[in-house]
């Protein structure tokens, strides 16, 4: 067990001041996150400038993408939905079970490795080919993805635990996780790709090298005596409740994830028949748009232990004021942002590539990519706060909203409309939509959560 002195790291997420708190919380998720987001980025900057090839190969790892997603989305099953639960446990005071909830949810991120690296290596060119992979890009695609998969097990372990240290109350910690790997993968990448004239498959080299860092970090600070909820063998033996309880609230940013993949396939498949330029496109786009939501995840991080610790707690007052502090600052940051994208495209696009026909492509269509994205820090602060408030069922529908129900159908059928601005408009018409609906749905169930479980 960890020693006193470490316990007063949770403690605190239950007696201090708000909103030092959450920021103290968040920033360091924040930093965390765009570092990370910058190595993610870097993969896509560096392949879209090598020369003569750069266009092609910048769509081969665009289809990857919805591959590399899908896989690092079973990861969130445990870290976004064994985490809050955790840190629930730990308000309850439970610690014992919150040590179960880590431990059962480190030996699913084993199990979702095998699966899932299992299936893909299996499938790879069929799979490749339905994300949208012509016979000009699938070869950047396979040499990519058969080296990424090499270390997937890094990349889940680093997904699905780190959560469980900002639980603890420690961000910084959790900070330091992602920097490792991101910092090295900045330093690695032009040294494989270029240097070394490895290409596509330096990039991904780079990338495992980088993620087994960072699992390093992670478990060996999880295992040591410095975490007040520690990684222990006693508490990995499989609790078929704590497993269900893990899955049931998982599912929903699993889905979240997941279908950010479902989507690549449908959006990639679509716009392969119009040509690679429009899934190169894509890939700067859907770039773009990581540019505002990997922060606000790393925003929710920080505040989704904050709340689910507080909610076990059963402090009603603290819940909601958070609620408030994280809704201005989502909210505010994300319409910003987006406004600026929508106002200069050209600018963003120039950052991926030399090709000034892709750019005109990406000035022309990003508007209507990300035009719903304006409002959509409504939906990002209420689905992570029924995640936090262990609202499974509420929250599982609401992940499969904007993509499953919403954006598949409409980029099946706004091209037949549209042409190839429909698969984009398909984008923006279903980011808007599911925010009005998720918001309206919180400003009704909200306070009856907290009237059922928090009276006052």
């Amino acid at each position: 067990m960890g020693t006193t002195s470490n316990y007063t790291y949770e403690e605190r997420l239950g007696t201090d001041r708000m909103l030092p708190l959450v920021f103290r919380m968040a920033m360091p998720s924040v930093a965390a996150q765009l570092v990370n987001l910058l190595y993610n980025l870097v993969d896509r900057i560096y392949i879209g400038h090598i020369p003569k090839i750069g266009t092609e190969a910048l769509a081969g790892i665009g289809v990857t993408s919805a591959v590399i997603i899908l896989i690092s989305a079973f990861s969130s099953i445990v870290g976004g939905g064994g985490a809050p639960l955790a840190a629930i446990a730990l308000g309850h005071g439970d610690r014992e079970r919150a040590s179960k909830i880590l431990g059962n949810g480190f030996v699913l991120l084993i199990a979702f490795t095998i699966v899932t690296t299992t299936l893909v290596y299996v499938f790879m060119e069929p799979i490749l080919l339905f994300t949208g992979a012509s016979s000009h890009t699938i070869s950047y695609a396979a040499d990519y993805l058969s080296i990424y998969l090499i270390g997937t097990v890094f990349v889940e372990m680093s997904v699905g635990l780190n959560t469980f240290i900002s639980t603890q109350g420690r961000p910084a910690i959790a900070m330091y996780s992602v920097l490792i790997g991101a910092v090295l993968n900045i330093v690695l990448d032009p040294l494989f790709i270029f240097t070394f004239g490895m290409g596509v498959k330096g990039a991904a080299l780079a990338t495992i090298i980088s993620q087994a860092c960072s699992a390093a970090w992670i478990v060996g600070f999880l295992s040591s005596r410095k975490a007040s909820l520690r990684l222990q063998p006693q508490y990995m033996r499989i609790d078929k409740g704590i497993i269900l309880s893990i899955l049931a609230l998982g599912v929903s940013p699993f889905i979240m994830a997941s279908t950010e993949s479902l989507v690549g396939f449908v959006l990639n498949s679509s716009l392969e028949r119009f040509g690679d330029i429009y899934v190169s496109a894509l890939a700067i786009m859907q770039g773009a748009m990581m540019i505002v939501s990997v922060p606000l995840i790393g925003f929710a991080q920080g505040f989704v232990p904050i709340v689910s610790y507080n909610y076990g707690h059963g402090n009603r007052h603290r819940v909601k004021e958070c609620f408030k502090i994280v809704l201005i600052t989502m909210f505010s940051f994300n319409f910003i942002v987006i406004l600026s994208f929508i106002l200069f495209p050209s600018g963003i696009a120039a950052v991926f590539t030399d090709d000034e026909t892709l750019i005109n492509v990406v000035s022309r269509l990003m508007p209507l990519f990300l035009f719903g994205m304006t409002i959509f820090g409504l939906q990002r602060t209420c689905q992570n706060m029924f995640v936090a408030l262990g609202q499974a069922k509420i929250s599982v529908f609401i992940a499969l909203l904007r993509k499953v129900i919403l954006l598949i159908p409409l980029a099946l059928t706004l091209p037949i409309f549209y042409g190839v601005d429909g698969v984009y408009l398909a984008e923006g018409v279903s980011d808007a939509t599911a925010a009005i609906i998720c918001t309206l749905i919180f400003v009704y169930k909200f306070p009856r959560i907290l009237k059922k479980h928090l009276p006052a």
